[in-house]
């Protein structure tokens, strides 16, 4: 296994995620993972541990958590499941929750993820119902995790009706988000983790936009301060977000801009390869502003440079971007029909009224959505 690059222990920053007694760090910088030892000890003090991670992040820096993890009172031998979605299934979760109770893991035990979004969920869920609920740390290995799904407690696993429609809310105890780690991505992976990252700024911080707007080629090409930043200041946006709304009640729901759309993409493509989860949310995005715009509520303009912004980083923004397929309006709405935002019985949207200004509804007419859906289909056709 190779070991993640080292850097000085404190070249990192904190951001807080302020939930009273469950209160925790959200710790960016470089070098994290080699020192993660360190940071879990000061911070949560000498504990049991236990680590889940998948093959490929293994391959990469398990050597490195392992070695910082060297003084350990108690150690349960790393968990190591198959990367991708897959995994996100009741058969894996078994499997970790077995492993743990077998190395008889206990109530103070801690159980590191290290890993992408999908190990985090896994991991997070699993942590949640083993003896009833142990503590967990999140070691976010990609720009999407490390942005979006490390922090703020939501655990899942997916069902066949849909994305992360088994799970729970548990929040971590302390997420360290080492900017090294995102060196080894692929650029696809880089690029779906950005549109989370855009996310951010379309939801309410119209500068931070414009600012990715000139930074994302720097960023995605490996300028780490460029990187350090957007991470540090998405994850400013969402922990504020989930400080005012842990259970997404109310505001929290705006996070899912994108996702009513590009969770039916997804299932309809079977959750795997063939398209990312960070690009369906970039195409879902793109087309929550078109809806927008067609229901006379966002500037046409506004639209188009959403669209033109995640294609110029190389992110799907029409349903054309995808790999060609017999794409069904019915049953893309049907997709959203088992989306777990529904309420009573209708298909709740994440719009805007223009950049930086997302807003949440129920009041989207059955038939924009449908026109919107059946000339995205044809112009695919068309190409």
């Amino acid at each position: 296994m190779a070991s993640s690059r080292t850097a000085l222990p404190h070249a990192h920053d904190v951001v807080p995620v302020e939930l009273g007694a469950r209160r925790y760090d959200i710790v960016v910088g470089e070098g994290l993972i080699a020192h993660a030892g360190r940071h879990i000890t000061e911070r949560l003090g000498p504990r049991p541990l236990a680590v889940v991670t998948d093959a490929n992040v293994a391959r990469l820096h398990l050597d490195a958590l392992m070695a910082s993890l060297a003084g350990a009172k108690q150690m349960v031998p790393p968990i190591v499941v198959e990367a991708g979605e897959a995994s996100k299934d009741f058969a894996y979760l078994e499997r970790v929750v077995e492993r743990l109770i077998e190395a008889r893991i206990e109530r103070s035990t801690l159980l590191i993820a290290l890993g992408g979004g999908v190990i985090g969920d896994l991991a997070g869920f699993a942590a949640s119902v083993a003896l009833r609920g142990i503590d967990f740390v999140q070691v976010p290995t990609t720009l999407l995790a490390q942005v979006d799904s490390s922090v703020g407690g939501k655990t899942a696993i997916n069902s066949r009706h849909g994305k992360n429609l088994i799970g729970s809310f548990h929040q971590p105890r302390l997420v360290l988000s080492d900017i090294g780690a995102l060196d080894s991505l692929p650029g696809r992976e880089l690029r779906a983790g950005y549109a989370e990252v855009a996310k951010y700024g379309l939801i309410d911080d119209a500068p931070f936009f414009a600012w990715l707007e000139r930074n994302a080629a720097s960023l995605l090409a490996g300028d780490r301060a460029l990187r350090r930043e957007a991470v540090m200041r998405s994850c400013q946006s969402k922990a504020r977000i989930v400080a005012a709304d842990e259970r997404e009640a109310d505001v929290r729901a705006l996070l899912n801009l994108g996702h009513t759309f590009g969770h039916a993409f997804e299932a309809e493509t079977g959750f795997g390869s063939e398209l990312l989860h960070g690009e369906a949310v970039a195409l879902g995005m793109a087309l929550a502003h078109d809806l927008s715009a067609r229901l006379g509520l966002c500037p046409p303009d506004d639209a188009t440079r959403v669209k033109n912004h995640l294609k110029s980083v190389g992110l799907p923004s029409t349903v054309g971007d995808l790999r060609p397929r017999d794409w069904r309006t019915d049953r893309l709405i049907e997709h959203m029909a088992h989306d777990k935002k529904v309420k009573d019985g209708r298909l709740t949207f994440i719009l805007s009224r223009g950049i930086g200004r997302a807003f949440i509804t129920t009041d989207v007419p059955i038939d924009a959505l449908r026109a919107l859906l059946d000339d995205s289909i044809a112009a695919a056709a068309r190409r």
